[in-house]
């Protein structure tokens, strides 16, 4: 497994409001190491066991943590990712509708600090049998040794639940998120899940827009050794119609189903034209 594991001890940002409480719910009950919730002016009040703090140095006051899960309101999400940037190693932004300008100032003062951000408007990250930070449900995925990782949130859980049905469990599935700005992208999940004793193959999951699956491929090209197999959605979209999430746009002729497909199969990356394929594709390799 990457980025989760037994060592991952995570507080939840907006624990108190109708998301947070009810993932942090989820969450607890998949074995996670929720250690605190964070939501100002709540402190010394707790969720289901889990106590609530102020701020994230109130909460590294009196528990061990290293991760967060931040679910506040877009408006308040920059505030929220400074915080635990400066404080935690794994920040996972799960909310919707970040502007982008401050989507890019969160990405840029991540690099900065070395914190590993996955997000926004993702649906996080589940190491199977290990633990979950995220909103995906539990019982569709299956402790295995194929790593995943998606743009697609919706997308991520089909697949893994194909997987699953197939008898193929995973190691983690990664949802990377699907605004124009994020933080981890294809190539850093690519090099963790290489590493990785737990990952014999990789799915990746993505679809139209922008380049990140072709810098994927020139990657996959030049430093994996260990199988990927791709499904690219979005093929039946008009040019110039946002289809889905704000990143997936084409614009001329870069960021198509096509042009991704190409790069991929260059490297060696045989591409599903359906989501159902992936399970045999998949089985061809491992």
């Amino acid at each position: 497994m990457i980025l989760l594991n037994e060592d991952t001890r995570c507080i939840v940002q907006g624990i108190t409001g109708k998301q947070g409480s009810f993932h942090t719910e989820q969450m607890l009950n998949y074995n996670t190491k929720i250690e605190a919730g964070i939501t100002p002016g709540k402190g010394g009040q707790d969720f289901c066991g889990v106590p609530i703090f102020n701020s994230i140095e109130e909460a590294k006051e009196e528990v061990d943590i290293n991760a967060s899960i931040i679910f506040v309101p877009a408006n308040f999400a920059k505030d929220a990712a400074f915080e635990a940037i400066r404080n935690l190693n794994l920040v996972i932004i799960i909310s919707e509708h970040i502007p982008v300008h401050d989507s890019m100032e969160i990405v840029a003062y991540a690099e900065t600090i070395g914190t590993t951000v996955i997000g926004p408007n993702t649906p996080g990250i589940i190491s199977p049998g290990i633990g979950k930070l995220g909103i995906m449900p539990t019982h569709i995925f299956d402790e295995g040794n194929v790593g995943v990782i998606s743009r697609s949130g919706t997308l991520t859980y089909e697949i893994a639940s194909q997987l699953t049905r197939a008898g193929i469990g995973q190691s983690t599935c990664v949802g990377i998120g699907g605004d124009p700005v994020i933080g981890t992208d294809y190539i850093d999940i690519l090099e963790r899940f290489e590493e990785d004793k737990n990952t014999d193959a990789v799915v990746l999951i993505g679809e139209i827009g922008g380049n990140a699956e072709e810098n994927a491929a020139e990657y996959i090209n030049k430093n994996m050794s260990k199988p990927v197999v791709s499904y690219i959605a979005g093929r039946t979209a008009p040019p110039g119609k946002r289809m889905g999430h704000a990143g997936a746009i084409i614009q001329g002729n870069t960021g198509t189903v096509a042009s991704k497909t190409e790069a991929l199969n260059s490297a060696g990356v045989e591409v599903a034209t359906m989501p159902s394929q992936i399970v045999e594709l998949i089985k061809k390799v491992i």
